[in-house]
């Protein structure tokens, strides 16, 4: 049984997407799958980065289109999972160096060897996100809880739309702030799903951790408890079939006193 090919995209740039990629690819690895990360963000390249890969770069994306070296040869193996591997994209190249048809031909090579393709897409709607999702069957839009992201979001849901081969697409709300969706400042996880039309994955909370993951070079998700990890960890779970209630961000904790009330009520009724 061949393996899935996943395209992770937004549309807007600095949505969180290659972060998520990185997270929902570990998180999936640890979780027992084989899985490899390409970076299809050709020109810029920061996953082999938030993956802590980047001294370990021999090989890129175009020199395997190119037939400079096999694709196993490109492929750069996790430190920490030995599930998980990751092909680079090239800095030195711009995104007209691939087309939509290699892509087509490394995502099914790759996925004969894999469980889980996960295609880290770059900004915008040209030649770079054509061949990221060219041989994909399911895509994860990344977006956070602000109007323009949102609107960028349901562009690409639009373009995956026409796309015969994108079977089913899926949302996860990034950076999301609880105390502000509760005080109306923040659009709320259902405003976005609405507006979007959209089945949601996953609600990633908005941490801090997050910065310090990145600039280890340590996706969050090997780091314990965090809430953002905990987040993905379950998104990966989910796209594995599992279950999992996704938390309910919309609905205010209870104060001091309703506490109180409510253990006052609870003691009466006993």
């Amino acid at each position: 049984m061949s393996g899935r090919v996943i395209v992770v995209t937004s549309g807007k740039g600095g949505v969180g997407k290659t972060t998520s990629t990185a997270n929902i690819g570990t998180a999936l690895a640890k979780n027992g799958a084989k899985v490899v990360m390409i970076d299809t963000d050709i020109g810029l390249r920061n996953l082999d980065l938030l993956m802590g890969l980047e001294n370990r770069i021999v090989y890129t994306l175009i020199d395997v289109i190119e037939e400079k070296c096999k694709l196993q040869q490109a492929l750069v193996k996790d430190k920490k999972n030995p599930n998980l591997a990751l092909l680079a994209a090239a800095q030195t190249r711009d995104k007209s160096a691939a087309s939509p048809e290699q892509m087509v031909e490394i995502c099914k090579q790759l996925k004969e060897d894999f469980d889980f393709v996960m295609v880290d897409c770059p900004a915008g709607i040209e030649q770079g996100f054509q061949n990221a999702i060219a041989g994909a069957t399911e895509a994860i839009i990344i977006t956070t809880p602000e109007m323009s992201a949102v609107r960028d979001a349901d562009r690409i849901i639009g373009l995956l739309e026409s796309k015969e081969d994108i079977l089913n697409y899926k949302l996860v709300l990034n950076r999301v702030r609880p105390k502000m969706i509760q005080s109306n400042d923040m659009l709320g996880v259902t405003d976005v799903t609405d507006i979007l039309s959209v089945k949601l994955l996953g609600v990633i909370p908005e941490d801090e951790n997050i910065i310090i993951s990145t600039n280890r070079g340590e996706p969050i998700v090997n780091m314990e408890n965090t809430k953002a990890g905990t987040a993905y960890m379950n998104i990966a779970r989910r796209i594995m079939g599992e279950e999992i209630e996704i938390p309910d961000f919309e609905t205010p904790p209870p104060t001091f006193i309703d506490k109180v009330k409510n253990f006052f009520l609870a003691t009466a009724s006993s």
